[in-house]
Parts: C-alpha cells; structure tokens; sequence
C-alpha cells in the first residue's frame, strides 16, 4: 500500500476503506464478520477508513472494530488507524442549529467512534441559501482547538464555498468528492483552490458505484428499479457523460487496459483519479474483503502512455457533468437532488 500525508501526524492509505455500504442499504451486515473483515483490511495496509454520522450504525461499527483492534494488535497498532466520519446537519436544522448541538453530534460521533479525538471531520451543508455554513465551519475549529477534533476537511462544497471558509481561517485539510472519469468537475477550478491551500482530495465514485466493472461490460442498459440508490446515482452521471453506449466503448477500452496489465475495470477505473493533481487517496466502497486483493493493487497499477490514450480518445467523446463540484445535486427537485436523503440523523432516532 501508498500513504499520503493529509496533515501532519497524520498519515492515510491511499486507498480508503469506505462505509457506505455498510449502512444497510446494500444488503444484510452481520456485525462480527464486519469487524473481522476491517481487522483484513487493516493488517493488508488499507488503515484509513471513511463514514459518517448519516450512515446509520456504520460509526458503531468502526468503533467496535477499533476496540477489537486494539485488543489483538495492540494500542500501538490502533495509532496507524485513521478514521475519517463527516458531520452533516439535516436539511431541517439548518436555520436552527447552535454551538451545543453540534457539539453534542461530535460527541456522539466520539461515543460511537470509541475514541477522544476524531481523527478528521468532514462536514457538508445540505442548502447555502441557508447561509451559515462559514458559522458552522468555524464552532468545528473552535472544537478542534478543544481538542476534540484533530483535522477538519469539507465534502461536497463548491470551490465558492471552499475559498470562503478558507478565507474565514477554517482549517481545512481535505475535501471529499466524487471524481471519476465520468465526472471530472473537482479537477476544473477547484483543483489550482485546493493546491493553493494544502487541501487534499479524497475521492469517492471512482467505481461509479460498481458501473465500472465487467459486469456491466456488454450489458443492456439497466432500467428500473436498479438494485440500490447507488446504482441511481451514478446512472444518472452516465447519462450525463453521454450514454450507456459511449459508457461501453468507455468500458471496453478500460478492459483491454485491465488484461494488458492483469488488473480489472474497477481498478484501473480508480488508478487513474488516483493519479489525478491534488488526489490523496480514493475510497473504495466496499461492503467486504472479497475485492481485498484488487483493492490493495491498485496503487501499483503500471499505466503507461499508450493506455492512458485507449481511455482518454473516449473521454473526449463525453459531455463534462454540468456546473462545479455537487452542483447538479443541489437542485432537490431535479433527478440528481430527488433521490438524497436530507434529515437522516432525524430519521435515524
């Protein structure tokens, strides 16, 4: 495995162990394997793991899993675990929300998370019509210098948003959004931002929720219901791209790619954002150990000029997904806002 430092002392994989899935929305969790299948991730070198206070249980679980840790590897082993969870105020407490509050969402967070300090928080706002989110940004810094908080990064913010809680003295150190080869948007103008302030990509939908795999290579185009709101999501970004035909030129060329180097689409899919400007690492959306193997290889894909140039001569071909970071999905009544899930720390109690 890679590392990248996102900050000092504190230093990730450069593949991340994502929690999404875990949150019940992709099938049955069995709790006891869940830890032990994090416990083989974390001993094969992939020790940053990512969630959220919106995945319902998954916090608990990593909490479970850092104890368990602990136990058979000892607290200097449990020093290399970094976890990354997000702080995302409902949609409903916007205008309402005070400094107590979110103080006591952190502490749940650090209950659940079984820990004294969260290693990084990663917030999002639903609405900037609502204009607090600099307030907001600033009470996780006053929380950082408490102590209870170690690094602060951004998720889904546009470069507009970032520069002003850069400019208002927020500490970021991260921004998490989805990148893609379908969806370029974080590498337009918030790319030279991020440089400019030591902020650091951690890139969700490299696999495009599974779409980049050899599953759907000389697949019909799927119609719903789809399987989850995962595949929604990221059909809807390859109609953006220009269509489930152009998608499968896309597929093949990442596929003769994959053979050439002994990888497979997902992998390669990622190993290209991962060599993005700016990416320190890419999360892997994996509900358990079964890809481990491709998951830790992916770093150490060798692509050279010729097969970069397969992929490229069809990315040409594609339509850029309209409007700046998270933009296409701020719009709550269009395709792309109409399948979030905006209180779900409400609907979770």
């Amino acid at each position: 495995m890679h590392y990248a430092d996102l900050a000092e002392g504190h230093r990730i994989s450069r593949v991340i162990k994502g929690g999404w899935q875990l949150a019940g929305g992709h099938g049955e969790i069995d709790t006891r394997t869940s830890i032990e299948d994090m416990i083989a991730f974390a001993d094969a070198g992939i020790t940053t793991f990512d969630c959220a206070d919106i995945y319902t249980g998954v916090e608990e679980l990593i909490g479970a899993f850092r104890g368990e840790y602990e136990r058979q590897r000892g607290a200097e082993a449990l020093t290399k675990i970094k976890v990354h969870t997000k702080c995302v105020p409902d949609l409903t407490r916007l205008a309402t929300i005070d400094k107590p509050a979110l103080e006591a969402a952190i502490d749940t967070s650090l209950k659940r998370l079984r820990t004294d300090a969260l290693d990084l928080v990663q917030f999002h706002w639903w609405d900037y019509s609502v204009d607090r989110q600099v307030e907001v940004a600033l009470w996780l810094a006053e929380l950082r210098a408490a102590g209870k908080i170690r690094n602060i990064g951004g998720t889904n913010f546009d470069t507009t948003q970032l520069l002003r809680m850069l400019d208002a003295g927020v500490p970021l150190v991260s921004m998490q959004a989805q990148y893609s080869l379908i969806d370029d948007r974080p590498g337009r103008r918030m790319v030279d931002v991020a440089r400019a302030h030591d902020v650091q990509f951690l890139c969700y939908g490299t696999v495009a929720g599974g779409l980049f795999s050899e599953r759907w290579l000389g697949a019909p185009e799927p119609v719903e219901p789809l399987e989850n709101r995962s595949l929604v999501k990221y059909k809807l970004i390859v109609d953006e791209f220009g269509g489930w035909a152009l998608f499968q030129e896309l597929l093949a060329a990442l596929d003769r790619v994959a053979r050439r180097r002994g990888s497979d689409i997902a992998s390669v899919a990622s190993r290209v954002v991962l060599d993005r400007p700016g990416v320190a690492a890419v999360i892997v959306g994996a509900r358990n150990r079964a890809h481990l193997d491709r998951n830790i290889a992916i770093p150490d894909i060798e692509l050279d000029d010729s097969d970069r140039a397969e992929i490229d001569a069809v990315l040409a071909r594609g339509h850029p997904v309209p409007g700046d970071v998270y933009s296409v999905e701020r719009d709550r009544t269009g395709p792309h806002g109409s399948i979030m899930k905006y209180n779900l720390n409400t609907e979770a109690h």
